[in-house]
């Protein structure tokens, strides 16, 4: 009994050493008018004789780099018993000090004032936080524990909302540097709504000083619907930590439109008060960054894990993390009545034609298409790209993949709600990180070898194009594809505003963005008149002069009119001949709630 009991003495007195608050922080809010937090970290249990620490140059949810370091200044660092000392500079992002007795105490001044997903924003209405844009760390210190202490501004009645575990007052906890990264934080005098699902509760915290508590009241019934419509498909809702899912929904004026997932939360900011519409327009990302709650968060990449946050973080499987997931957010508005199924096609048709009337799919199928997310993903950049001809969103390209093998499937009598919940079975449940065999193994499982394989190796590792026609009439679609004269280009005022399209007009006549239009043929191109508008005065095959100027000289070209294509898609009427009981029980069961 002895050795036994000093044996669990042994192995407590291990967890309690293993297991530690390494790293602490303050954070205060007294220069907020000027877009000012002063932030102190202690840094504890350092083992190397020349500790380095740093800022994040990426952040969980987006695969750019964002260099983060560029708003921090007024860097000072101790030792635990107030000794100075002096770090050097490695790199731009970084910084690292010798001497130290085995804690030191760094502080900074940090400067915000973008107010989305991403970023942080500091000033008399709010501090919105996003740590990996806020926070230094020391990477030896990753995976020992956080707590963090934010001196709110009581005069603004200022409070914390955050999925970081609370611990007491003002200070909150992560077990780790990848928790703490992914813990987005609201501080401001919001108000909160809460339901429980099951033995859960979803919190909606809401900052949004010009809307009523009867919107607000209306605008939770909105989030009620998406939140149960999509456990339905998966049947059941994930685990979260501590029991809790957090919608930080800041619908301030000062505020950038975005939206970012977390594992327990997500950050939701908008310009847009829900008393300006926000009601209607802003619940589309509630839909989105709620579905990432599987798709991502718990079903997710392995390229993606661990993050790093010291680079851009590149993966294959974009278009259907996020494309996946951007399919769901629009079929949930629709299956809870949010949208109506009109408004449904519309929003369809519109991305539809986005995806596969462009050019950009001659150069990289959907996989390297979401390699180019770090060019894209709120990245910046000053120098001029073709991405009008080179690049489709992998969120839109992975929609239109996921409307293809959602109806492709419906061909089968099988549907991609089960697909997912075979992914979450398979994987997110398990905490399986999976990869782009894995998704097209899990397809061949669940619909057959044969149809896996044509789907992958015709739409995700090639850039074919799905026969929409015959996919969309077993659902009661109906599908045009419809040549239109187009120039190619758009024009304002005269000017080429975007590199032209590949293949059509403006392209083949050897235009290029910025040159001004000043006749076509005999007609005087004055104004802001559409120049589709004098293009279909004439017919497809003509061949016209057009006189332009660029870099200041007039210059004189011939172009052919061409017609480019656009897809129509009506829904057919259910009273027409062509219509039967089959085809409306097909629509039904994917368009209808699953509750």
């Amino acid at each position: 009994m002895k050795k036994a009991l000093v044996f669990r003495i042994i192995i407590l007195v291990s967890l309690s050493v293993n297991a530690q608050v390494s790293s602490k922080y303050t954070i205060s809010f007294e220069s907020a008018v000027h877009h000012e937090a002063t932030i102190t970290a202690v840094f504890s249990d350092l083992k190397s004789d020349e500790v380095e620490f740093t800022m994040s140059r990426s952040s969980p949810g987006r695969y750019a780099l964002h260099e983060f370091v560029k708003n921090i200044y007024n860097v000072k660092v101790t030792d635990s018993e107030g000794n100075e000392l002096k770090p050097t500079r490695p790199d731009p992002y970084s910084w690292k000090v010798k001497d130290h007795n085995g804690t030191i105490k760094v502080s900074y001044t940090l400067f915000a004032n973008h107010g989305d997903g991403t970023y942080a924003q500091v000033d008399e209405t709010h501090a919105h936080l996003n740590i990996p844009a806020t926070f230094m760390y020391v990477p030896e210190l990753s995976g020992n524990e956080f707590e963090v202490t934010f001196k709110v501004r009581e005069d603004l009645g200022w409070k914390v909302a955050t999925q970081l575990k609370h611990l007491d007052g003002n200070t909150f906890y992560a077990k780790d540097l990848q928790y703490f990264m992914d813990s987005p934080v609201e501080i401001a005098n919001f108000r909160k709504r809460s339901f429980k699902v099951e033995e859960q509760t979803i919190n909606l915290v809401l900052h949004d000083d010009a809307a009523s508590d009867e919107q607000f009241d209306r605008y939770f019934e909105k989030v009620k619907k998406i939140v149960l419509e999509q456990a339905a498909i998966f049947g059941e809702l994930p685990t979260f930590d501590y029991g809790e899912y957090t919608f930080l929904a800041c619908y301030m004026p000062n505020a950038t439109g975005d939206g970012m997932e977390h594992r327990n939360s997500t950050m939701i900011p908008s310009s847009r008060s829900l008393s300006l519409g926000g009601i209607e327009q802003n619940i589309g990302t509630v839909a989105h960054e709620f579905f990432h709650c599987w798709n991502v968060e718990r079903i997710r990449p392995k390229t993606l894990e661990p993050f790093d946050f010291q680079r851009a973080n590149m993966s294959g499987e974009l278009w259907f993390a996020e494309g996946f997931t951007n399919y769901y957010d629009a079929l949930t508005q629709c299956r809870t009545g949010i949208w109506s199924q009109d408004q449904y096609l519309m929003d369809m048709a519109q991305v539809f034609n986005a995806v596969w009337t462009s050019p950009a799919r001659q150069f990289f199928n959907p996989i390297e298409m979401s390699y180019q997310a770090p060019f894209n993903d709120a990245a910046k950049s000053i120098d001029d790209t073709n991405f009008g001809n080179t690049f489709i969103s992998y969120y839109h390209y992975g929609e239109m993949l996921g409307l293809a093998l959602d109806l492709s499937l419906r061909e089968k009598n099988l549907n991609l709600d089960d697909y997912m919940t075979l992914m979450w079975n398979n994987f997110g449940k398990k905490h399986n990180y999976y990869t782009i065999e894995d998704l097209h193994i899990t397809l061949n499982g669940y619909a057959g070898k044969d149809f896996g394989d044509t789907f992958f190796n015709s739409y995700i590792y090639k850039s074919g194009m799905p026969d929409f026609e015959r996919l969309f009439k077993q659902v009661g679609v109906d599908f045009k594809a419809i040549g239109a004269i187009d120039f190619g280009a758009f024009v304002r005022h005269q000017k080429i505003m975007n590199h032209p399209k590949i293949g059509s007009a403006a392209y083949d006549a050897g235009l290029q963005k910025e040159d001004k239009i000043i006749k076509i043929d005999t007609i005087s191109f004055e104004g802001n008149v559409n120049i589709n508008t004098i293009l279909n005065t004439f017919k497809v095959g003509d061949t016209i002069k057009i006189t332009y100027e660029r870099y200041g000289f007039q210059k004189e070209t011939s172009f052919v009119i061409k017609a480019d294509t656009f897809y129509n898609l009506d829904w057919m009427d259910l009273n027409s001949k062509g219509m039967n009981k089959p085809v409306k029980e097909k629509r039904d069961n994917w368009l209808m709630t699953k509750l």
